[in-house]
């Protein structure tokens, strides 16, 4: 067996990273939270959260940070089988009621007013938040760029963990903003593959969260002949689009 052991500012983010060092999916890796991180309420962790993965050995892991025809599929994104869909639809329901009872007592705290509603897509579970008429008390849970959105995601991944020992699989959005964030990532993302296709020059998107790029690899992958690469520290880390194979030369923004 294979061992790594990660520290990131969320379990979320920690287990990205070593699933990404392994070249495995969460499917194939067994994983232990080693401590969560501590967070103030909505605020960035003062302690990191640290895990320990598993894998079974393997004759000639595939490059982890690089993604493309043939590479090792990214963290959670291998297929299930049918027994597994059911049983992992069931723990999103009950997942999505543990997070909306943490929202709804997190909001009363606040002193803000917002309905709290559970919902479902292709993309998976939400529980939503909608404001009455306080904008600025909707704004504020959003962030700059989702960063309190983020943060309160994070509590959320804590509680989740904590009351059933699984990884939490339901996302918190504030009036669609996580939705409209996700569109908006798409279009950079099939812009950038187009464009490096048309100009054979690398491109290298903005920073974004462990969500955002696990997006970004997962569209690139649909066009033929192009690879990703993650780079950079976070919270600046970046995607990096570019034609199969290439070097390293400095890339388009």
């Amino acid at each position: 067996m294979r061992e790594v052991e990660r520290s990131a500012p969320s379990v979320e983010e920690a287990v990205d990273a070593a699933l990404e060092e392994l070249g495995v999916s969460e499917q194939e890796a067994s994983i232990e939270v080693v401590q969560e991180a501590r967070a103030g309420l909505l605020g960035l962790g003062s302690q990191p959260a640290i895990v320990r993965v598993r894998a079974p050995d393997r004759s000639a892991p595939a490059d982890p940070e690089v993604t493309g025809p043939g590479a090792a599929d990214d963290a959670g994104s291998g297929a299930p089988d049918a027994d597994a869909s059911v049983h992992d639809e069931s723990g999103a329901d009950d997942q999505a009621d543990i997070a909306a009872d943490f929202i709804e007592d997190v909001l009363e705290r606040m002193g803000i007013h917002a309905a709290v509603e559970i919902s479902e897509d292709d993309t998976g579970t939400y529980v939503e938040i909608w404001g009455d008429e306080d904008e600025d008390a909707i704004g504020a849970l959003i962030g700059r760029r989702g960063s309190t959105l983020d943060g309160l995601q994070e509590l959320v991944r804590s509680v989740v963990l904590r009351q059933t020992g699984e990884r939490c699989s339901v996302l918190v959005d504030v009036e669609d903003y996580r939705k409209r964030r996700r569109d908006q990532v798409l279009r950079h993302a099939n812009d950038a593959a187009a464009r490096v296709r048309r100009t054979g020059k690398q491109v290298a998107l903005e920073p974004m969260s462990t969500y955002e790029r696990k997006l970004v690899h997962d569209a690139v992958s649909e066009f033929g002949g192009l690879e990703t690469l993650s780079e950079g520290q976070e919270p600046n880390r970046r995607v990096v689009v570019r034609v199969a194979g290439s070097s390293d030369d400095a890339a388009e923004v």
